[in-house]
């Protein structure tokens, strides 16, 4: 009896932390949601694929970060002693704090240089991009503590501050006033993520934190980079070879997606901490989990869509203004591809969790190569719509890899059974 209870015990445990996970998901993918939706009806298409430029690069900058920064930490510090993670959340945070500022710095100066419409977006960009990615680690690390309720008041800070930065932001009317207003809403919840941690991000740590976390981070940051790069090939290469309206059309296709989009993109703040527990807890349950993590995101996206199909076309223009007639000749595809890509990401939770980083690399990198060419391919054949429907391809494929992948490294793991997670 002690023993099942025990297990309702883990159990309600793992479904709480599941569910600050959800819910901190909820009210990033609204921030976002929100955000788009806004520069969309204020700015008119070509002006929204010029910000979905800035913000797919920052996206790019963003998976640097997590991979070298924050991606170890979830997978190595989840569920360890208090001052463990004390210690490689300050390391953590401060080295994302230095990636943001490099990075940042580059950004600056490559707006500089290119000057007239997309230029300025830049130059805003890098400046808040410091602040964006560091509250980025503290999410991560609330995770790795299982405090995801800290995770969630810190996006609903980040949602409060974006209200009035949104509003000066329109006034103004420029894409880089509102660049502006998104990063000094992030800088509020950064520093409310100080508070709230009672740590100080420490970039004087920052190297030796890439030091220690180098056989995980430099795989991690090439895989992470590939996934953003290869949606910022697509955005480039589609605005070459359609025009950049094509860009504002997948972006806006995209937002009526969001919260499936944003859940994907923020999958490792809660199911790779809870994967590495349910393998050190009870290790024949990963494929379970995985394939419960893979398959509800999927299902969930087809309903999501199916929904879409039904709304009104007033309503989406109620939503998306003048971009609405671009974007819903893409919700099938884009459906599709979501739904490929949520079933995808369990089995990727899995390969983190048992930090099989060449498998996972190796899947990574597969999936990338087969989104740029669907992606382009489809563009030259069929324009904007033969480049959705070219992702969709692509995203079922490499579905299937992932999940081979990670059966492979399940064999491996059984085997060879020396766990590969490693607690310092």
């Amino acid at each position: 009896m002690a023993t099942e209870g025990g297990k309702r015990t883990a159990k309600r445990a793992m479904v709480g932390r599941l569910s600050w996970g959800l819910a901190d998901q909820a009210a990033s993918s609204m921030t976002n949601f929100a955000v788009g939706l806004y520069v969309a009806r204020s700015l008119g298409l070509a002006a929204f694929g010029v910000f979905s430029l800035a913000w797919l690069t920052y996206g790019v900058v963003l998976n640097v970060s997590r991979g070298l920064a924050t991606d170890p930490l979830v997978v190595r510090f989840s569920g360890v002693p208090t001052a463990s993670w004390r210690s490689a959340a300050a390391r953590s945070s401060g080295a994302a704090l230095g990636i943001g500022t490099a990075l940042g710095a580059a950004c600056l100066l490559v707006g500089l240089g290119l000057g007239g419409r997309v230029g300025p977006a830049f130059v805003c960009l890098g400046v808040v991009l410091p602040a964006l990615l560091l509250q980025d680690a503290w999410r991560f690390a609330f995770f790795a503590a299982g405090a995801g309720q800290k995770a969630f008041a810190n996006d609903l800070v980040w949602g409060v501050a974006l209200v009035p930065a949104m509003v000066v932001a329109a006034r103004v009317g420029s894409v880089a006033a509102f660049v502006l207003a998104w990063g000094a809403s992030a800088t509020v919840a950064a520093v409310y993520g100080c508070l709230q941690s009672g740590i100080r991000p420490r970039m004087t740590g920052a190297r030796g934190w890439l030091r220690e976390q180098r056989d995980l981070g430099y795989r991690y940051l090439v895989e992470n980079v590939s996934l953003s790069g290869a949606s910022q090939l697509r955005a480039y290469g589609l605005g070459a070879i359609v025009g950049v309206g094509a860009v504002g059309a997948v972006r806006g296709a995209e937002l009526l997606l969001g919260p499936f989009l944003a859940l994907l993109m923020g999958l490792s703040l809660v199911t790779v901490a809870e994967a590495a527990r349910v393998l050190r807890q009870a290790p024949h349950q990963l494929t379970r989990f995985c394939l419960h993590l893979g398959g509800g995101q999927a299902v969930a996206a087809l309903l999501w869509g199916t929904a879409l199909l039904l709304m009104p076309d007033r309503v989406g223009e109620f939503v998306l203004g003048g971009v609405w007639s671009s974007a819903s000749e893409l919700i099938v595809p884009a459906t599709l591809g979501v739904a490929g890509a949520g079933l995808g990401s369990g089995a990727a939770a899995g390969l983190r969790a048992l930090a099989a980083a060449r498998r996972s690399l190796r899947s990574q990198l597969f999936a990338s190569a087969c989104y740029v060419i669907g992606g382009l391919g489809g563009a030259a054949v069929a324009g904007t719509v033969g480049s959705a429907w070219g992702v969709a391809a692509a995203t079922s494929i490499s579905s299937a890899v992932w999940w081979l992948q990670l059966r492979s490294a399940l064999r491996e793991r059984h085997h060879n059974p020396i766990p590969e997670v490693r607690t310092p």
